[in-house]
């Protein structure tokens, strides 16, 4: 068996964490500096964290290959199963033409781009997450924005932007479900710590977006709806996930959030279509309209702003969306749940013999669990194959719609594979954990540093959930060890993981292949690397806070 050790470059911690970085520094230098695409990036990265698994940290060879293996399979499924399964439901409804019904839908709760950024990328991308996560919200979401008006760059970083308040109680709340059990805290505690954590960022934002899209002039002009949704938002995730259910907290939260939204639209006349035909026309408050607005999408939009929608053609554009709310929904009940349970196989990955490099004891990566019954991605696929049959799709358009979607994807789908066998690597051979240990030997600036660790578990792996199997154990010792509150470290470990998943570059992938921009992930980062940074500090100091008696108060007794 291999275990790692932590400090393998000459016993000092520092320089085996500077050794362990060399991966990651590899690729954000390719993909950002030197502009090669995504896969051939995450490629070189991955060689790179082969050679130094190897030959700083001793792991055979064979073990390496074998760890890299089990990570690119992981890519394929579940991850890039759920987003080839998304889109091509997306993709159908753009075939049969109900995707127009619910654009204009959308554009008849406001005409304003701005406002539509966070009804489109904020509610419906936090709804679809709730749901699905894993790059779904991502993909289509800016797909939806694309269709609205939106330049492929903006409608990518709109979209990767708000991307983040839901993700910790993502995908039935299975990032917190799954940090629960991996550091053995009660689930309630982790969930109500977390609840007071992320509405922080929910508050932000939808003014953040409206921002984004129209500079200072959006935000004097349209602060009052975007600052009322991000607040529902927030409230609905505090009060669902401290008192309600952790699995449902993301769906209360966007249904909340697009209801105080229009209710204040309504209210004060911000944002609400001002005369007929105007449709989607970018508003001519809109910074460089003609700049932020596809000329080509506009033009179509104007021919049919005015045309009736065919009486029950708005139930037939919603109903792709109920129908993954119903089947999700079902999937989560008691018996039906069991049923879908029976459809997992478990089993040893080959060539895999790792120990835990502190506990020592085997690690749970070596078993790979292929749920091919109860995995959100089959849960899509059936959904798309009820949408199907509810929108009278032949069965020719359908397969049609998904070997286009397939094609769309594949470099999307290359670049996910050799990320998370990067992130395997790097996980297996030792070189993540001493990066961790390093970073949690800061002492009493452990809770500012806190949540980097997940937001860098994020960026690496793509996933809120693999960050918190990855790093939440190591903020419960170092917490201890501190005399820090376990819980606090814990959630926010999450809490930060949702601000790395912008710079994921999975996510860049997939925004990427969405908008049609593939080969120009570095261009995306640039846009939203910022942003990342600077909610990441915010939740740095309010994790700090949390840690004293300024907002000590906030942590769950």
């Amino acid at each position: 068996m291999f275990q790692p050790v932590l400090d393998p470059l000459g016993e000092s911690l520092a320089w085996s964490a500077l050794a362990a970085t060399m991966p990651l520094i590899v690729f954000f230098v390719l993909l950002g500096v030197v502009r090669l695409a995504a896969h051939w990036s995450a490629l070189a990265a991955l060689a790179t964290s082969l050679i130094v698994a190897v030959a700083v940290y001793e792991m055979p060879s064979g073990q390496a290959l074998g760890s890299a293996a089990e990570g690119a399979v992981f890519g394929l499924f579940p991850i890039m199963w759920i987003v080839v399964n998304a889109l091509w439901i997306y993709q159908m409804t753009v075939d049969t033409g109900h995707f127009e019904v619910l654009r204009r839908s959308f554009s008849r709760l406001s005409d304003d781009q701005r406002l539509q950024a966070v009804i489109v990328a904020f509610c419906f991308g936090a709804l679809l997450e709730a749901l699905a996560g894993f790059g779904a919200p991502v993909a289509i979401s800016s797909v939806m924005l694309i269709a609205l008006g939106f330049r492929p760059f903006k409608a990518a970083t709109v979209a990767l932007v708000a991307n983040t308040a839901p993700v910790a109680f993502g995908a039935m709340g299975t990032p917190v479900i799954t940090l629960a059990q991996i550091t053995g805290l009660p689930l309630e505690d982790i969930s109500s710590t977390v609840g007071r954590q992320t509405p922080v960022l929910a508050a932000i934002v939808p003014v953040l977006l409206v921002f984004l899209v129209d500079g200072r002039r959006g935000v004097k002009e349209t602060w009052l709806p975007a600052l009322s949704c991000g607040l529902a938002f927030a409230l609905a995730q505090f009060a669902c996930s401290n008192y309600v259910s952790v699995e449902l907290t993301d769906v209360v939260a966007a249904l909340a959030a697009v209801g105080v939204l229009v209710l204040v639209m309504r209210v004060t006349g911000t944002g609400v279509p001002a005369g007929k035909g105007r449709g989607l026309q970018p508003p001519p408050v809109i910074a460089g309209g003609s700049e932020d607005a596809d000329p080509a999408l506009v033009e179509r939009a104007r021919a049919t702003a005015e045309a009736q929608d065919r009486p029950g053609a708005a139930v037939k554009a919603y109903l792709p969306y109920v129908v993954i709310i119903v089947v999700f929904a079902l999937a989560q009940l008691g018996p039906v749940k069991s049923l879908l349970e029976h459809g997992s196989v478990e089993f040893s990955w080959p060539g895999l013999d790792v120990a835990d490099p502190v506990s020592g004891e085997p690690s749970g990566a070596m078993v790979f669990k292929f749920n091919w019954l109860p995995a959100t991605g089959t849960l899509l696929l059936l959904s798309g194959v009820i949408t199907a049959a509810l929108l009278s799709v032949r069965p020719s358009v359908a397969v049609r719609a998904y070997g286009r979607t397939l094609h769309q994807l594949r470099w999307a789908i290359l670049t996910v594979a050799a990320v998370l066998a990067l992130a395997y690597v790097m996980n297996l051979s030792g070189q993540t954990a001493t990066i961790g240990h390093w970073i949690a030997g800061a002492g009493s600036g452990l809770a500012f540093l806190s949540p980097v660790l997940g937001w860098l578990g994020v960026a690496v792996s793509g996933s809120d959930t693999s960050a918190n199997a990855l790093f939440g154990t190591l903020q419960v010792t170092a917490a201890k060890s501190s005399g820090l509150s376990p819980e606090l470290l814990a959630s926010a470990n999450s809490s930060g993981g949702v601000l790395g998943k912008m710079l994921s570059p999975q996510n860049l992938a997939i925004a990427a292949a969405a908008t049609g921009l593939g080969g120009r992930e570095a261009e995306i980062l640039r846009k939203v690397v910022g942003w990342s940074l600077a909610l990441l500090l915010v939740m740095c100091v309010l994790v700090w806070l949390q840690s004293t008696p300024v907002l000590g108060w906030m942590v769950p007794g």
